[in-house]
């Protein structure tokens, strides 16, 4: 197991093999002074007036002390003098060719694919050093079991949109097991109005294998992520943006499963960008037990004839 930590440890220190995100719990600017929360998130392309690639995501998050026993917090890293939040999730994620009205395969554009995952995580803040290290594993199902064509069609059918017909050519049916770590370094802070943070991410898995590098900024009306959880919270509203450079190294929800080698449309090694620049913005609203947001991503091509994306979404939290 010490070994494993350090060759994890070596993943984070080593931006060349690393990757982008859609759907992240782990960042400092959206910490909730509590360890016991309940918080849904949603994605979606329509707050940017599009529809397609990334369509649509969603998260159920639960940190709790109770969480401690679960026997997955075993391959977590647990840093000395470190404050823990146990949590578990569950995220969906979908994403589409340009056109979702034809039944045909989409030749040059991405394929339709969706994954649905169970994730247990620990978050782990060391109030001294001002450091975050956030540790995860997922596991679930990409392909017709995450039922992402059957979601599509229930909402655009009760919303009246483009009934979509091209999930008949979807991503086929794999296994996920990823495990995930984010470090996080508080650089600056200035009294309760500007924070400056540097991020690195590491995923390894059937899902995702990649990582990324970057900043993270807050301003506004700020209380320390880095403090103690006994730190009440009364009343926080700020503005944060998070530039981050992506290296990629394996995309299921493009170039198909790890086993199942049976898709009928992928996209090909060659084809896909190693290297993509993503911009994560937005507004936290956060009072007594509340917590608010809404943001917005912005995320260049991610394989040779596709095209850039952007899409909204936004979070809603309860301490418990």
């Amino acid at each position: 197991m010490r070994k494993l930590q350090l060759l994890l440890l070596a993943l984070l220190s080593t931006p060349p093999i690393v990757l982008g995100q859609k759907i992240d719990n782990a960042a400092s600017f959206k910490d909730i002074k509590s360890t016991s929360y309940f918080r849904f998130h949603y994605d979606n392309d329509y707050f940017t007036s599009t529809d397609k690639d990334y369509t649509q995501g969603y998260n159920f998050e639960l940190t709790s002390p109770k969480l401690v026993k679960n026997p997955l917090n075993y391959f977590f890293f647990k840093p000395k003098a470190s404050e823990y939040k146990y949590g578990l999730s569950l995220e969906h994620i979908g994403f589409t060719a340009n056109n979702i009205e034809s039944e045909q395969i989409q030749f040059e554009d991405r394929p339709f694919a969706s994954a649905i995952m169970l994730k247990s995580f620990l978050i782990a803040t060391d109030t001294i050093q001002k450091t975050r290290i956030t540790s995860s594993l997922n596991l679930g199902i990409i392909g017709p079991g995450a039922f992402g064509g059957d979601m599509q069609t229930a909402i655009h059918e009760a919303t009246g949109n483009t009934i979509p017909k091209g999930w008949y050519n979807q991503i086929k049916n794999d296994v996920v097991i990823n495990y995930e770590l984010t470090y996080e370094k508080q650089l600056l802070r200035f009294h309760d109005f500007f924070t400056l943070q540097t991020t690195a991410t590491a995923r390894v898995g059937t899902l995702f294998t990649n990582a990324s590098l970057g900043l993270n900024a807050t301003f506004g009306l700020i209380n320390s992520a880095f403090s103690s959880v006994k730190n009440k919270n009364k009343f926080q509203l700020y503005l944060y943006t998070q530039p981050l450079v992506n290296a990629i190294g394996y995309d299921a929800t493009l170039q198909g499963g790890l086993f199942n080698r049976e898709s009928v449309y992928t996209v090909g090694r060659a084809d896909i960008e190693r290297v993509t620049l993503q911009n994560n913005y937005g507004i936290v609203l956060q009072y007594r037990w509340l917590y608010l947001e809404y943001s917005r991503t912005l995320l260049t091509r991610e394989f040779s004839y596709g095209d850039s994306q952007k899409w909204g979404g936004f979070r809603m939290g309860i301490k418990l």
